[in-house]
């Protein structure tokens, strides 16, 4: 049984990684630099940026997609690797 929910968080973590691919490229459309190798420190803040650009370009105080994507996966990451540890 664990490791179904240890199959769900690598799942959840892939798609994290997705979403943080496509929050990256958004912030590069947007001439934003990033910094490729401190990537995985900085992933946080550039979530962040991600969250006030499209707040304020959506004009209704929501963020874009993948910030709600991102922050999701992450916390079901979390969630599934603790039960799945937990059922260990």
């Amino acid at each position: 049984m664990s490791t179904v929910f240890l199959a769900a968080a690598l799942i959840s973590v892939f798609w994290g990684i997705v979403s943080s691919i496509k929050i990256v490229s958004f912030l590069m459309s947007r001439g934003r630099k990033i910094n490729f190798f401190l990537l995985k420190l900085m992933i946080i803040k550039y979530v962040h940026d991600y969250q006030i650009i499209t707040s304020s370009e959506n004009g209704d105080g929501h963020a874009g997609p993948w910030f709600y994507s991102y922050v999701t996966s992450m916390n079901l990451a979390l969630v599934f690797a603790i039960i799945g540890l937990i059922l260990k």
